[in-house]
């Protein structure tokens, strides 16, 4: 299939309720937050999501986590190692980098999405993938109020007098409500060096609408984590004359309320750009 032709920018307005969308483990797991008290979600944290919805739909990953590692290998090294068309290719230093990166992007989707460095310890060659997509960080629009509320145990983790009693205490932190935006771009001269198509397009376009399928935990409870609305804009050409910049600041996000709870407690607007004109998905 073709590679891209046409760059892509999109935003995804995201909203949490009585959840940890990003804990920060400098900080005891706590929500993260700006010094202005405006919440965040790492760009590693959303990437991770991707891969994880991609992988439900059936797709081969390169970064997999332990919790959903479906091929055996236990580490980066090891599944790049385990491939037989890249051992076919690695020759020490006499490594042709440009056809082990394209070897790579064929076989896993994230890496030719998001690129990687292929970097082990003792290798004489690394090998970096420079990915079409990138994601920022998703900030809140307003800021978040973070509770903290004490658990206890209700058993010993240990037996004997070693054990710590059942009424040992501990803290869950999570944020009351939160509206966050994500915003990303894939550029199309980076697509065709992966060789990233309109069909991986589509793929990446699918996870973001079902972000949070498969993904809850304590912190995050089934229905916590929602995604309310897809803004999709495909340009005309590779390198339009409108930025991913200008893309973006054109949505607009307000406060309805004074301290809002809901996706309905914002008003939101978006402005006419020339030549260009966004899919809207709605989920709310």
């Amino acid at each position: 299939m073709e590679t891209l032709q046409h760059k892509i920018d999109f935003s995804l307005i995201i909203t949490a309720t009585n959840a940890n969308p990003n804990g920060d483990p400098l900080n005891g797991n706590r929500p993260r937050e700006t010094y202005e008290g405006y919440g965040e979600i790492s760009d590693v944290c959303i990437k991770r999501k991707i891969r994880n919805r991609l992988q439900d739909m059936g797709e081969h990953i390169f970064v997999q986590s332990d919790d959903r590692c479906n091929d055996g290998f236990d580490s980066l090294r090891s599944r790049a190692e385990g491939n037989e068309a890249l051992k076919a290719i690695s020759k020490g230093k006499n490594t042709n980098r440009d056809e082990y990166a394209q070897t790579a992007c064929a076989e896993w989707i994230d890496v030719r999405s998001f690129g990687q460095v292929f970097a082990f310890k003792g290798d004489a060659v690394s090998v970096g993938v420079r990915g079409p997509v990138s994601i920022q960080h998703a900030v809140s629009i307003s800021p978040v109020d973070i509770v903290s509320m004490q658990i206890t145990k209700s058993v010993n983790g240990e037996s004997g007098k070693e054990g710590k009693a059942s009424d040992t205490m501990g803290t869950k932190h999570f944020i009351s409500f939160g509206l966050y935006v994500v915003h990303g771009s894939i550029n199309c001269q980076l697509a065709e060096k992966t060789g990233f198509t309109e069909e991986d397009a589509l793929k990446i376009k699918q996870a973001l609408c079902t972000l949070f399928e498969n993904d809850c935990s304590s912190a995050r409870p089934e229905g916590s984590m929602e995604v309310c609305r897809l803004y999709w804009w495909e340009h005309q050409c590779k390198t339009p004359n409108v930025s991913s910049a200008k893309v973006h600041r054109s949505l607009h996000i307000t406060e309805k309320v004074k301290n809002p709870k809901s996706f309905s407690d914002y008003e939101i607007t978006l402005d006419s750009l020339p030549n260009v004109e966004p899919e809207i998905l709605d989920f709310v």
